[in-house]
């Protein structure tokens, strides 16, 4: 069974960046879409970017121009650069790996634990 391991969270002040980083364990599988979500306290969990196996990207608005994802597909990574970072960019960052699993022959789905990103003003 596969694990998501998540890295790079921390906190920065206002117009700073930070890299996260994620990682899935296991090899019995090949990786479809690599994504990111944020929660932030009161609000639902929402997409911040996403890349394809083929590297087709897509991002929120509200992250379009700051963020950028992109995947190292030998290494199992997924990376989310973000800069020019605001206040409204604090939220727990969660990981998410869509895969298809040869043994069980069936799509499956994984979180990671989620870093905490506090940008303050």
């Amino acid at each position: 069974q596969g694990q998501v391991v998540e890295s790079g969270g921390g906190a920065v002040q206002a117009g700073g960046s930070l890299r996260l980083s994620c990682v899935l364990s296991g090899n019995r599988f090949s990786i479809n879409t690599m994504d990111w979500y944020r929660e932030a306290p009161g609000n639902e969990r929402e997409l911040v970017a996403g890349i394809t196996s083929s590297g087709f990207t897509n991002y929120a608005d509200s992250v379009k121009g700051r963020f950028t994802i992109s995947r190292d597909n030998a290494k199992n990574t997924l990376y989310l650069q973000m800069n020019t970072l605001k206040p409204e960019d604090t939220a727990v960052y969660y990981c998410h790996v869509g895969v298809f699993d040869y043994t069980k022959q069936s799509r499956l789905s994984y979180w990671g634990q989620g870093t905490q990103v506090t940008v303050s003003s």
